[in-house]
């Protein structure tokens, strides 16, 4: 049978989500566990690939095994057997064919900024001192609600057939002790959330204008747009799915 796994990590000691040869990742983490408390090889396969560093508040993956018979259970003993900064949350049988990644309909992901020395967030979000005019970075941020080719954000020489995307949020928002940027599409690109976030915050110190971001589109050269941002400040916070893919 086929499941779906729904867990959280903290990204700050694994090289990403992606097994590699040389770097300990989330993904050989799930894997090594579960194939411990199932006996038997268990390989996953993830919604999207996080980069070094990113965090996941929510993530999905699939994995086929003969059948779980107490899926709470199971959870409570990967849960035990993890590290801390990963927890699973459910596991759910799912259709023979679902699959993690090609049938997510939509990715959030959220980036935290403090503007104030805050210890609490030192591994949790991106430092800026610089004044921001949080109007002006919503405006840029607006833009892109209406273009559809991200080649200027995506990283250099990645490996995708298509730069296309359909961005359908983009927003700035302020909290009680941080400002957070959301974004939600059908898909992403590799670095792509972390250049958008670094050219906005560049629009929010007064060195672009907002209409900039057109210019910017247009060019499709990342060396175009601005620095990419610290990893530590990024989270995908949700996948969504189609309710038929649920067994």
């Amino acid at each position: 049978m086929r499941y779906f796994i729904r867990f959280s990590y903290f990204g700050k000691n694994y090289h990403g989500w992606q097994r590699q040869p040389n770097a300990i990742t989330v993904q050989e983490v799930l894997e090594d566990c579960m194939s411990t408390l199932l006996r038997e090889p268990i390989e996953v396969v993830g919604a999207g690939r996080t980069d070094t560093g990113v965090h996941a508040k929510e993530m999905f993956a699939h994995f086929d095994v003969e059948s779980i018979q107490d899926s709470g259970e199971l959870i409570h003993r990967m849960n035990a057997f993890l590290p801390e900064d990963i927890a699973i949350r459910d596991i759910s049988p799912v259709e023979s064919d679902a699959h993690a990644r090609f049938n997510a309909v939509e990715r959030t992901y959220e980036y935290w900024v403090v503007q104030e020395k805050a210890p609490f967030y030192s591994d949790f979000a991106h430092f800026v001192k610089q004044d921001l005019d949080i109007g002006a970075m919503n405006e840029a941020a607006s833009i892109f609600l209406k273009h559809s080719d991200f080649e200027s954000f995506s990283k250099s020489n990645t490996d995708v057939k298509t730069f296309i995307c359909d961005i359908r949020k983009a927003e700035w928002s302020t909290e009680v002790d941080k400002l957070v940027f959301t974004i939600s599409a059908d898909r992403f690109l590799r670095n792509m959330v972390r250049a958008i976030v670094g050219t906005l915050l560049e629009v929010g110190m007064g060195k672009r204008k907002p209409a900039e971001m057109k210019e910017i589109l247009k060019s499709k050269s990342r060396s175009e747009a601005g620095v990419s941002v610290p990893a530590k400040g990024l989270y995908l916070t949700q996948v969504l799915y189609p309710e038929n893919i649920y067994a």
